[in-house]
């Protein structure tokens, strides 16, 4: 069958390859023929999707999906069955994997199938039953076999069924991205955190899985709680294949906790660094503030490593105790000090707007950052995710009903707390930009000098204006 997996478009500028279908364009592609549509890359916008439809002829289109594409993705489901009914429609990633009943039922009989959590092993198994019903007369799905493939979210009797996920132990056996499908050399200098050290750049997962129960965060309804990891042996090939193959020159490591055993981060590093590739590597996402120690660090350095981004969140221990991080304010500032010693730059996140947060207590993280030795911070007004613990505390205590997801993404503050208006919220998320970045020159200067090219400065300047026009 003609398989086409697509990453939706939206209003993003971070432009990236998705691990996700190129995993799984891996694990179906020995039995049907596959592609991968970037439509944030390809500038393909919702009346644009048609066309791709057409133009290719898919027997099963399959879209990944974050809360943030509902509405894209309910009205591309719509166009995919207008153009052909018999085309079958999947979707996969964290939006169905936090409310599969719901996704469903919101997109409506223009879906036919999602995946809950990891879908490398319940892929292949929902496809196999696919074929053999088209190949069937009169063409029916067996219930029975789709009960049985892992992960799968379907209809029967007009319910809808969630079946147990499973999460594989031995993520080597899953083999690389299809990165022929991908083609990592083809995207934009400026991916992921807009600055960058070396160019191509190419996404890596070197493990899997969260322990962690951050209440704002839904990470680990995809991928599990327990973190499971690629030998690093197969971690090497893949990038001596990508810098061979596809001249690669700098890595994003875009684990949850590439660190969380500091004795495999080390090891990771002592092997890239006796590989003599003469590359650069990030830690975009984060990584775990006190998994650091100085011996990991000085070995992250020497192996390539130029920016560690750090989850802080919040310049408040109270709000950081509600939001379940297990970090204090103190740590913070122990570990920041130790990674500039060793010469590391620092890029901080923090949510602004967390449920229950006051104005007083987001200023003081505001006033927290620009203590702290960072050489970027970005300030984030608090998501609702579906899923997550802060969002069902949310419902159950009515101080939300309904969530705008038709405007809901990270610096557009859908929600605000009691006491703050979303007005109120989005200037102090400008005042706190402004505060960290432009009533420094010497941190703007700081990062002036880090652009790379032309086509990298019009990037930094056009989500410049954008954040000027919003007001």
């Amino acid at each position: 069958m003609k398989i086409l997996l697509a990453k939706p478009f939206n209003i993003s500028d971070h432009i990236q390859p998705s691990l996700g279908l190129g995993y799984l364009a891996t694990a179906v592609r020995k039995e049907h023929d596959v592609e991968i549509l970037d439509c944030i890359k390809e500038g393909i916008t919702l009346d644009k999707i048609g066309h791709e439809i057409r133009k290719r002829s898919p027997d099963v289109v399959g879209f990944q999906f974050y809360t943030f594409d509902r509405e894209y993705l309910k009205n591309a489901f719509r166009i995919v069955k207008e153009i052909d009914q018999d085309i079958v429609t999947l979707a996969g990633g964290p939006h169905p994997s936090a409310v599969p009943e719901d996704t469903l039922r919101e997109i409506g009989n223009n879906l036919d199938f999602a995946f809950k959590g990891e879908a490398e092993v319940g892929l292949p198994i929902l496809l196999r039953e696919i074929e053999v019903a088209k190949a069937s007369v009169p063409e029916k799905l067996n219930s029975e076999k789709l009960a049985q493939v892992p992960g799968l979210i379907w209809r029967r009797d007009g319910n809808v069924i969630v079946n147990q996920q499973v999460f594989p132990e031995n993520l080597d056996a899953l083999g690389f991205p299809a990165w022929d499908l991908i083609r990592p050399d083809r995207y934009p200098e400026a991916q992921h955190g807009a600055f960058f050290e070396n160019f191509p750049i190419a996404p890596i997962m070197i493990t899997r899985g969260c322990p962690f129960q951050c209440t704002f965060c839904g990470g680990s309804l995809v991928t599990g709680k327990k973190v499971r990891f690629r030998s690093v042996e197969h971690v090497m090939q893949e990038i001596e294949m990508l810098y061979r193959d596809y001249g690669i020159r700098e890595f994003h490591i875009i684990d949850d906790n590439f660190t969380i055993k500091p004795d495999y981060a080390k090891e990771f590093c002592r092997r890239l660094i006796a590989s003599g590739l003469k590359i650069s590597w990030a830690t975009p996402n984060g990584v775990r503030v006190e998994t650091l120690d100085e011996e990991l660090l000085h070995l992250m350095k020497d192996s390539g490593l130029y920016l560690i981004s750090l989850g802080i969140e919040s310049g408040s221990d109270r709000i950081l105790k509600l939001m379940k991080k297990h970090l204090d304010t103190a740590t913070v500032r122990e570990k920041i000090k130790l990674i500039r010693k060793v010469g590391i730059d620092i890029a901080g996140f923090f949510i602004i707007g967390f449920p229950g947060e006051t104005k007083e207590e987001i200023r003081q993280t505001i006033k927290f950052s620009t203590e702290l030795d960072l050489l970027r911070a970005n300030f984030f007004t608090y998501l609702p995710f579906p899923g997550t613990e802060s969002y069902k505390e949310l419902l159950q205590s009515g101080e939300i009903k309904k969530v705008d997801f038709n405007n809901f993404y990270f610096m557009s503050a859908p929600y605000a707390p009691s006491g703050i208006t979303r007005k109120e919220l989005r200037k102090l998320q400008r005042e706190a930009f402004t505060k960290f970045f432009f009533l420094r020159p010497g941190i703007l200067l700081k990062n002036l000098v880090k652009i790379k090219t032309f086509n990298h400065f019009k990037f930094l300047f056009r989500r410049f204006l954008r954040w000027v026009m919003k007001g």
